[in-house]
């Protein structure tokens, strides 16, 4: 039947009609993370906790017995966390900041951005990925560290607060860099130059109660200083610091680094040109 001459005709439907709710862009980014570093956990999981217990056979050789931390702690016993907890932020960082270089170099960061994906979706899926494998890393250290010396627990909630809380924190400094950087040396600079020497001038090998005043005050103005503290009391219930203070420092840290991701995600920097 044909239509009358001057009316309107409705649009012909489209042969294909995509369904936009038949799945999540989180999950499947999310899935697709977490499998990026799971086909190859030899070097994505157990290279860290071979190189954490190399540091830890060497250090624990050279200073068991003669050093003693905060009273009555064993140097090997105060030395497991804070490897833990520097393997946990590198790998952090590296998972995140990794994924989405390889994606910029290959050419396939496109096929992420085109899907109706929005930046809170990929904000999380990189962030959440980035610190399971940080957790799963710690873990594996801790299970190889029992060979050397007892678990401690004395409060496992701030153990578990401040290892997400802390890879949280490195996975989005992970995204910044990846979004940032345009080239491998670049990702290399801003690893070397910021995250490598905030980690390791942390407290990882040391008390900071143990440095001089001036270096105790350059110390506490860095917030790497403060997950690796309150992690380590979680353990031994003891910190250079109140863990409240830590937490407070940790917390407001993640909330500044993640504003400052998901701007440069919404506004599309370096992403979309």
């Amino acid at each position: 039947m044909s239509s009358v001459p001057g009316t309107p005709t409705a649009p012909a439907a489209p042969v294909l009609q995509p369904d936009l709710t038949a799945g999540s862009g989180f999950r499947t980014l999310f899935y697709k993370e977490m499998l990026r570093f799971w086909k190859v956990g030899f070097q994505t999981v157990a290279a860290p906790v071979v190189t954490a217990l190399l540091y830890l056979l060497i250090f624990a050789h050279v200073l068991e017995g003669r050093v003693t931390v905060y009273g009555s702690i064993p140097y090997t016993a105060f030395l497991i966390p804070g490897l833990m907890m520097m393997s946990m932020l590198q790998n952090a960082f590296a998972n995140a900041s990794s994924s989405l270089m390889q994606s910029r170099v290959t050419g396939n960061l496109v096929f992420m951005l085109l899907p109706p994906i929005t930046h809170w979706e990929f904000f999380w899926a990189y962030v959440l990925a980035a610190v399971v494998r940080g957790l799963v890393v710690g873990t594996s250290i801790y299970i190889v560290a029992l060979f050397f010396t007892g678990p401690h627990f004395a409060a496992p909630w701030w153990m578990l607060v401040f290892g997400l809380l802390g890879s949280a924190i490195m996975a989005v400094l992970g995204l910044i860099a990846g979004i940032w950087a345009e080239k491998f040396d670049q990702m290399a600079a801003f690893q070397n130059f910021l995250i490598m020497p905030a980690t390791f001038l942390s407290g990882v090998f040391y008390s900071v109660h143990s440095l001089p005043p001036f270096w105790q005050a350059v110390s506490h103005w860095n917030p790497i200083f403060y997950t690796i503290d309150g992690f380590r009391h979680g353990f031994f219930g003891v910190s250079d610091v109140s863990p409240w203070l830590s937490l407070a420092v940790v917390g407001g840290t993640f909330i500044v680094v993640a504003a400052i991701a998901l701007r440069l995600l919404a506004s599309g920097y370096k992403l979309r040109y």
